[in-house]
Order: structure tokens, then C-alpha cells, then sequence
């Protein structure tokens, strides 16, 4: 085989193996962000289960005030 031949085919095998190590760096940093993601999702929903509005909740309120309200109007 001529010097050539085997400097091209070192070339080249160092250009894919480069690459293929990028490659494989992105696809390790994406997982990374894939779990971050995950992770953030499941604080953003657990903080809006924790400040969703009030109505169920209003209608038992208002029925244990209700004697402080009637009270209230007779003053």
C-alpha cells in the first residue's frame, strides 16, 4: 500500500473517530438536559397544584363563616 494511500485512510480515521466521540458527547450532554427537564416539569406542576385557584375549597369557607356573617349584619 503507498504512503498515500495510508496517510489518507489515518486522515480519515481520525476525522471519524473525532467526530464519533462529539457525537457521543452530545448525545450524553442531551440526556443531561433531558433529565434537567423532567426534573423542572415535575417542580413547575407540583407549583401549580400549589397555587390553583380556591373555589372548591371557597364553598366550605363560606359555609364556616357563615355565622360570623350573620353576626356581622346584626351589628
Amino acid at each position: 500500500m503507498r504512503a498515500e494511500a495510508r496517510t489518507t485512510l489515518t486522515a480519515s480515521a481520525l476525522i471519524i473517530g473525532i467526530t464519533a466521540v462529539g457525537l457521543i458527547r452530545v448525545i450524553f450532554h442531551l440526556r443531561a438536559i433531558q433529565r434537567n427537564l423532567a426534573a423542572t416539569t415535575g417542580a413547575v406542576q407540583s407549583v401549580a397544584d400549589l397555587t390553583s385557584t380556591v373555589p372548591g375549597r371557597l364553598a366550605s369557607v363560606n359555609a364556616s363563616l357563615q355565622p360570623v356573617r350573620e353576626f356581622c349584619d346584626t351589628v
